[in-house]
């Protein structure tokens, strides 16, 4: 008789696909990281652990498509600003101050905050990045990670030149890694210069990478690039030949017709981070013609100093609702549609749709089990809208990432919650320091 790792039993499934798209009292098995059975009928295999997901609801995990994770240690820290100034005054005032450490720290307070509210894989754009991809290894998460570059000294690799390294070195070091992948990250057209943005998109090139960007967050960004260059920013990228398939475009709020054309004609990628946009007054973005463009797209939290939090249950529903107020359309984008984007969406906007993003035999195991017991999801006649409407982060039960149970009844199983707690409040005194010395400047 054949063994398998893991079985899930009596599981309610959402699987992502086609065929099947829903399954009930189902099975799956996974052995090496790896699905190799869904089906009703019990198969012919003797599973090592087996979990019982009775009244539960079985998902492929959320891919949480743009964030800063290790900000997780600036939470709260300059709230109700514009971006322009939350970002020159606050942030990279502060951010001058870290180091590795406290990057590793803030990345798993995150990670673990994502891993308990159901996301399996993240893409992070921030400093100090290997150590990121340290937290997300001994957490046992996927991710797709890059050193953000831009035209000012930075406080990891100092002037431009070491970032280029920095970053090669990254995609040399995890090129087989099984969970780690490394992009090239330009912060935003207006951090970064048409020189270093054509040398970002030769370094992803060369490396056959992707490429990740901040586009039109704000009207300030904007206005800036139109007087700098005489165009939007996504004319400036398009001009640049920045923009392809390998091009994954974050925010992209204030997008005009021609703007979304060019997204469409290069087959970029789009990022929707509606909570953030929502906080700094941002805008909201055009997703219902986005969305009905083909453009695909996915969604992420943003960073947790902007948002304030992870939680990407939190952040479909948020998106489903701006959707409909800015188009004034109801049914512009639905339930459906938005789980979409959360999960093999997500994971195509990553370009790992591949091994992730659905459960079918032949993927990776990344998946997670809501507990469907609480009221507020009682009753279930749709369990898109369930899910994206009523569920919460705390209803996530038990995640498995490439097929290792990493939250088991709502707890971590990699690392202890208390002791990276601990780790984070070292940190606390060091931040208001920083920025009490940052607002006297």
């Amino acid at each position: 008789m054949n063994s398998s790792d893991i079985c899930i039993s009596n599981a309610s499934v959402l699987t992502m696909c086609s065929e099947p798209e829903y399954l009930d009292s189902a099975y799956i098995h996974i052995k090496d990281g790896e699905i190799i059975y869904i089906g009703n009928k019990p198969p012919n295999y003797i599973a090592k652990k087996t979990i019982d997901a009775t009244n539960c609801l079985v998902i492929p995990g959320f891919v949480n498509s743009h964030t800063h994770v290790s900000m997780s240690l600036f939470r709260g820290l300059a709230d109700d600003l514009p971006l322009m100034t939350w970002l020159n005054d606050y942030i990279f005032p502060v951010e001058r101050n870290m180091d590795s450490e406290f990057v590793y720290v803030g990345a798993l307070v995150g990670i673990a905050e994502m891993l308990l509210s159901g996301t399996t894989t993240f893409c992070d754009m921030y400093l100090f990045e290997d150590s990121v991809a340290r937290a997300a290894k001994e957490m046992n998460v996927r991710c797709l990670i890059g050193e953000v570059l831009y035209d000012f000294p930075s406080p990891n690799y100092g002037p431009i030149e070491k970032g280029f390294e920095y970053t090669e070195m990254l995609i040399e070091k995890y090129r087989d890694d099984s969970l780690i992948n490394i992009a090239v990250m330009p912060h935003a057209t207006f951090t970064c210069s048409d020189t270093l943005l054509c040398k970002a998109k030769e370094l992803a090139n060369k490396h056959d990478v992707l490429l990740f960007i901040h586009v039109s967050e704000t009207k300030t960004e904007v206005e800036l690039i139109k007087a700098r260059y005489g165009k939007t920013p996504v004319g400036f990228l398009y001009d640049l030949g920045v923009l392809d398939s390998k091009t994954i475009a974050a925010h992209c709020v204030h997008l005009t017709d021609d703007d979304i054309e060019k997204i469409f004609a290069t087959n970029t990628k789009v990022v929707f981070n509606p909570e953030s946009n929502m906080k700094l007054a941002s805008g909201i973005p055009k997703i219902w013609e986005i969305k009905r463009k083909g453009i695909t797209c996915g969604i992420g939290t943003d960073g947790p100093a902007s948002n304030n939090n992870l939680d990407m249950i939190e952040e479909m529903d948020t998106l489903a609702k701006i959707a409909k107020l800015g188009s004034g359309d109801p049914s512009c984008l639905t339930a459906k549609d938005v789980l979409h984007m959360a999960t093999i969406m997500g994971a195509k906007t990553l370009g790992l749709d591949k091994y992730i993003g659905s459960i079918e035999v032949g993927k990776r195991a990344d998946m997670v089990i809501l507990n469907m017991k609480s009221p507020h999801l009682i009753p279930c006649y749709d369990p898109y809208s369930t899910i994206v409407y009523s569920a919460k982060g705390s209803d996530v039960r038990d995640v498995i990432v490439d097929g290792k149970l990493v939250v088991e009844n709502g707890c971590l199983t990699f690392m202890d919650w208390n002791e990276i707690k601990l780790k984070a409040q070292g940190f606390v005194e060091k931040v208001r320091l920083w920025t009490k010395k940052a607002s006297s400047m």
